[in-house]
């Protein structure tokens, strides 16, 4: 069951936020129905996730599956299709599935105007059957478009968490980042996301940014932690291939950076922890006082993950699944163009089988890559065995690194060095089989 462990030369690998990756995903040999997928899966807490693959503006830094702009009746089109996805994919669940937590991802959700907002609720509510004035319901925002009327609708139909991309709070970091705002702008959006009264505020920052410092880094945290947001996700800068930041060339050599980036990462974590903040994971913070506290509001590895939209993963325990992916502009509006175009949606196209090893793979790397690490009874009744019989060489690796926390034979947990080297730790769990696929891959 084990691989030779992966020897990444940087702290940075890769950020494991799914597993597998949508690169390893194919075009699925005869595009099971989704009522046979779905049947026996256990459906009464499911995740619902609708995606938004619109943008006003791409980041310098982003390579999400996500549009500029839409041409005149394109997101209304975008939404019709999203309706008749809905009804396919509610008629393949059980007539008792419940939806125990929701999220509009993109892209940016509030890119729609707030009409279009109240539709997206009335997909997610009357068609799919989620009550999200009674579930945690996450929204993603961007600061020009968090308006006023955008953000009434979204408080209105039961938003718990509303999640703002600021990045930097430094202009001219901003600008090296490709990020086109101004920090007047972004205070003015905190300004009125405050005043809507979500429970729950998430601000994103970005640090490796060309021409942070530790001192301009710290900076923008404590004009995150004036608006005392109840969580704070602190992203180390990728550059991706076919990203704006890629053809901008190298600024500074890869070891540099990497000593950089996590420097910026230990500034950080530590500034946060000083002022009240619990890590949850190597990215994540959640300011100890805080109602939501150890609540978890949004798991985008749940088994029973029900998406809707051409950028949205399912998850049944067997299958993971999605539509084609892609960065570059034109494949995108290509995507999109076909999505909106289609008239069924009762069968899957793209994914991925979770056979053999992958699902005990997969449940390692969500556990493990959390502040709280995994109870070891937990995998033992949930697979039988261990994680050690399981995957000797890999753990015996971490061990050696430093990664492991020592102390707790009940559960198996990250040391903070462990953490901080998180997007290494995750790959280093893939199998065999998607590395090989991922590998394969060609960037478009």
């Amino acid at each position: 069951m084990t691989t030779a462990p992966l020897r990444p030369d940087s702290p940075y690998h890769s950020y494991v936020y799914a597993y597998p990756h949508k690169t390893a995903y194919r075009p699925l040999p005869g595009r099971p129905p989704l009522r046979e997928l779905w049947a026996g899966e256990a459906q009464q807490a499911l995740s619902l996730y609708l995606h938004i693959p619109f943008c006003e503006v791409r980041c310098g830094f982003c390579n999400l599956f996500t549009r500029i702009g839409s041409p005149e009746g394109l997101t209304t089109a975008y939404l019709d299709a999203l309706e008749r996805q809905a009804m396919a994919v509610r008629a393949a669940l059980d007539d008792g599935a419940r939806f125990a937590l929701a999220a509009f991802g993109g892209g940016t959700p509030t890119y729609l105007t707030a009409g279009e907002l109240e539709r997206l609720c009335d997909i997610a509510e009357r068609r799919m059957g989620a009550d999200l004035r009674a579930i945690p319901l996450s929204v993603e925002a961007s600061p020009a478009t968090a308006t006023a009327d955008r953000l009434e609708v979204l408080a209105a139909r039961g938003t718990t968490r509303l999640s703002l991309g600021v990045q930097s709070f430094d202009d001219a970091e901003a600008r090296s980042a490709v990020r086109p705002q101004k920090r007047a702008e972004v205070e003015a959006a905190l300004g009125r996301i405050r005043a809507a009264g979500f429970p729950v505020l998430n601000i994103d920052l970005i640090y490796g940014i060309d021409g942070q410092t530790e001192a301009s880094w710290l900076r923008s945290l404590d004009t995150a932690l004036a608006w005392q947001p109840e969580e704070l996700y602190l992203y180390p800068l990728y550059v991706r291939p076919l990203t704006g930041l890629a053809r901008r060339g190298e600024q500074e050599s890869r070891s540099a950076w990497d000593a950089r980036r996590l420097a910026l990462y230990r500034a950080g974590r530590d500034h946060l922890l000083a002022h009240g903040y619990q890590q949850v994971s190597m990215r994540m913070f959640r300011r100890s006082a805080s109602p939501q506290a150890g609540a978890s509001e949004y798991a985008c590895q749940t088994d029973g993950m029900v998406g809707l939209g051409c950028g949205a993963r399912s998850y049944t325990s067997r299958l993971h699944y999605s539509f084609d992916y892609a960065v570059n502009a034109t494949q995108v509006r290509g995507i999109i163009d076909d999505y909106v175009a289609t008239e069924d949606f009762h069968r899957a196209e793209v994914g991925h089988w979770m056979d053999g090893t992958e699902p005990r793979r997969r449940h390692l790397v969500q556990s493990l890559l959390q502040a709280e690490g995994m109870p070891l009874a937990d995998y033992r009744a949930r697979f039988g065995g261990s994680p050690a019989e399981d995957f000797p060489a890999e753990l015996a690796e971490f061990a050696e690194r430093g990664w492991l926390a020592e102390g707790d034979a009940a559960v198996l947990r990250l040391s903070p060095e462990g953490l901080a080297h998180s997007d290494a730790v995750g790959p280093m769990l893939f199998s065999p089989g998607v590395r090989a696929l991922m590998a394969a891959y060609e960037a478009k």
